[in-house]
């Protein structure tokens, strides 16, 4: 039987190194897993109290509206007015997604279709890779390499000479640019002038530009990230998605927006009104209160991620794995160590489960420029990434 939507899939090499920590651990060993970035850090108190309470009100557990309740529409507008004083309609440039994945996949189905292109930074979040190509587009690729590295000076330049090729190049032109900041699996960083030329590139050539702006609160050093709706004429050609998912801790509750552009929020709007009802109602009254009420957690969740990127970095950096301090995101991108070189992303992600106990993510499985990378995910506490840094330097012995 053939599955043509999925047949061209490459093997998702993850499960290559999630089998090794599985067997390990099978085995009894005790396995410091910083491959998958699973949330460990609780969601909100209020959260959880309300969710139990709206659970016990059976007219909440009838279908819901797939663009979210007004109440949440309007709490989540609230919140970006006070964070980065964007206005959004509630009504026509705001909908709720179940998860950002969920949005994402879904907005690729709304702004491609077979025969078109986009254009999506390499390495990346897989989805944003694969996103396009099960909406039948074709893929050009853009080098985050410089981007993602502070001790490059002129990193925008590069970025836009390359992002300037790939439209160039090659028929059809582009329909999307996909773009997420801070990056992952980078930890790369812009400021609101790199967003103010990404809208000015994509109004110039009448595209869209997708941001999923996953890790919207985790900046580091005083960094705030900027969110690309803040840019001069973002909603003429500018969609943003929002999660609960980091910033809140809620990761299992999969609570998301897409905000902008009210032609392509109100396209999927219509899309998604023939796939679901919404997320469970609840989930949607709790989210709203979570919003209003706790509004500093994020805050709170920010301070824990910076306190384990820094056990980490400093950590490594005793035992001879020198790596920069990104400004953001949950997770730190890694070059493999020069001794190390001679293998390829995953061998070396297998060597580290079976040398060291410590699981990671290898680098070509965000596209083929993570090759020569892997990533450490910021998702155990500081004496377990201290313990995972011990391992290390017990397992990699060719570190100097």
């Amino acid at each position: 039987m053939e599955f043509r939507r999925i047949s061209n899939l490459p093997p998702y090499v993850f499960t290559i190194i999630n089998s090794l920590k599985i067997e390990a651990r099978r085995a009894g060993v005790d396995v410091v897993d910083l491959g998958f970035g699973n949330p460990d850090i609780p969601s909100p108190e209020i959260a959880v109290e309300k969710l139990a309470e709206a659970a016990h009100i059976a007219r909440n557990h009838r279908y819901s509206l797939s663009r979210g309740l007004p109440k949440l529409r309007e709490a989540f507008v609230s919140m970006y007015q006070r964070n980065w004083n964007v206005e959004l309609d509630p009504e026509l440039e705001v909908t709720n997604t179940i998860g950002s994945k969920e949005g994402f996949s879904h907005l690729m189905w709304v702004l491609l279709d077979r025969g078109d292109a986009a254009i999506v930074p390499s390495p990346s979040y897989p989805i944003h890779i694969y996103g396009p190509l099960f909406a039948g587009a074709d893929l050009r690729q853009v080098p985050m390499r410089h981007l993602a590295d502070p001790r490059v000076q002129d990193f925008t330049s590069d970025f836009f000479d390359s992002l300037t090729t790939a439209y160039e190049v090659g028929w059809p032109k582009p329909r999307v640019l996909v773009i997420s900041f801070p990056h992952n699996p980078t930890g790369a960083v812009v400021d609101l002038d790199f967003m103010q030329k990404v809208v000015d590139f994509c109004r110039e050539r009448g595209m869209i530009v997708v941001h999923d702006f996953a890790y919207a609160d985790v900046g580091f050093d005083g960094y705030v990230p900027p969110s690309i709706l803040q840019a001069e004429g973002a909603k003429e050609c500018a969609v943003e998605l929002y999660s609960m998912t980091k910033s809140f801790s809620m990761a299992g509750w999969r609570c998301a927006f897409l905000a902008g552009n009210r032609e392509v929020v109100q396209a999927l709007v219509k899309l998604k009104s023939y796939l679901d009802y919404g997320s469970f109602q609840p989930i949607q009254i709790a989210a709203t209160v979570t919003m209003n009420e706790a509004a500093d957690y994020p805050k709170e969740v920010c301070a824990i991620y910076q306190g384990r990127r820094d056990a980490l970095i400093d950590g490594l950096g005793r035992i001879g794995w020198d790596i920069p301090k990104p400004k953001g995101s949950m997770f730190v991108w890694a070059p493999i160590p020069e001794p190390y070189q001679e293998m390829d992303s995953v061998e070396f992600c297998s060597h580290v489960v079976t040398e060291c106990e410590v699981a990671l993510s290898p680098g070509v499985g965000f596209g083929p420029g993570g090759e020569g990378f892997a990533r450490f995910a910021l998702i155990e506490n500081e004496q377990r990434i201290a313990q995972a840094v011990r391992n290390l330097k017990k397992g990699l012995t060719k570190l100097g």
